[in-house]
């Protein structure tokens, strides 16, 4: 069969895999999110505190997913624990790279004039220099996403959920009938999700972040 009556024949199960996927993907971005802000909210006042936080999360992004994987599945065995454990890993640094850059961007004269009308540390952080540098963790996380797509494709590998299944299968079974048309379809799937969200946080951008910040 064509491509397209592949994709009419397999509909119901690409769909079951795409929302299985993007789910995934959604979910560890936002626990990578949480992680990575706490982290730099920790360090962004300290250089070498700062310095190791980069080096650090950039240093797990060295690690090839097969690798990393292969080292989770003796420890979480195969399925959704090793996946979701390396998509977080792998989704840390851009947000702790940029909620550091976000929070020291913050103006020291903004600060002090918080603190100079009675805020207190935790308020001066939570009202204002987060609310400041929320485009950069925006972008972070954005990033983050985005880079978590095509990673979760190899979570297939330790049986992980989504469309990488598609394009194993396809790839294992290389000249044999519709492998191709498995392996096009699962990375079509991926681009188009990619796609979509991508989307949705231009959209989250643009109705969270104020013209002021937006303009400077």
């Amino acid at each position: 069969m064509n491509f397209w009556e592949f994709l009419v024949d397999r509909w119901n199960r690409l769909l079951v895999e795409a929302l299985l996927h993007v789910s995934a993907v959604v979910q560890c971005a936002l626990l990578a999110a949480v992680i990575g802000v706490a982290i730099g909210v920790a360090v962004y006042r300290s250089p070498l505190g700062s310095a190791a936080a980069t080096a650090l999360t950039s240093a797990i992004l060295t690690i090839p997913s097969f690798a990393l994987l292969g080292l989770l599945i003796p420890v979480l065995g195969l399925g959704v624990k090793p996946t979701v454990v390396a998509l977080v890993l792998y989704g840390l640094l851009p947000v702790v790279r940029n909620t550091i850059v976000g929070l020291g961007g913050v103006d020291h004269a903004v600060r002090d004039a918080a603190r100079g009308i009675g805020m207190s540390r935790l308020g001066v952080l939570t009202r204002v220099e987060l609310r400041l540098a929320w485009p950069a963790i925006l972008t972070g996380t954005r990033v983050a996403t985005q880079m978590l797509m095509g990673i979760a494709a190899i979570a297939a590998y330790a049986r992980g959920p989504g469309l990488g299944v598609e394009i194993f299968a396809g790839l294992t079974r290389a000249g044999s009938a519709n492998a191709t048309n498995q392996a096009i379809a699962g990375t079509l799937g991926i681009v188009v999700l990619a796609l979509v969200l991508d989307g949705i946080f231009a959209l989250i951008g643009r109705y969270t972040v104020s013209r002021g910040i937006r303009g400077q």
